[in-house]
């Protein structure tokens, strides 16, 4: 079994992370749901769960396909990067109060993307799913 580059292993464990940040999400969301309501001035329940419902699914086939070396999840990993940006600060700039770590926000999402950017290099087919050449024994 081929190891995973050490970029690849810390680019799943991210994503393996976010992904169980978005189940607690869902699980929150609806578990919680009539206090939610209650309380919260954010978005409603159904619209947190909808979002880490989807989030959650992306990240496990996100996940599966680096895992499997499969050649589509460099192309996933770029699109879930932008729209997970996207949603983001979308979310963060319309339903959530303004917020005095807007810069930590700013930097640490930068740095996540440039990352990804860099390791998906690694998930290129010609570098990612080569095979180590042994000599043929006669």
């Amino acid at each position: 079994m081929n190891k995973h580059p050490f970029r690849v292993t810390l680019l799943l464990w991210l994503v393996l992370c976010l992904t169980a940040w978005n189940a607690v999400r869902l699980w929150t969301a609806l578990a919680w749901q009539n206090t939610l309501n209650e309380f919260s001035a954010q978005p409603a329940p159904a619209i947190t769960a909808l979002s880490g419902g989807l989030w959650l699914t992306v990240g496990i086939v996100l996940a599966w396909g680096i895992w499997q070396k499969k050649a589509w999840a460099r192309i996933l990993l770029l699109g879930a990067t932008g729209s997970y940006t996207v949603w983001y600060w979308s979310e963060r700039l319309i339903w959530q109060g303004p917020r005095p770590d807007w810069l930590f926000a700013v930097v640490v999402n930068l740095a996540g993307i440039i990352f990804i950017l860099f390791t998906t290099k690694s998930l290129t087919r010609e570098a990612y799913e080569r095979a180590i050449e042994h000599p043929k024994i006669d």
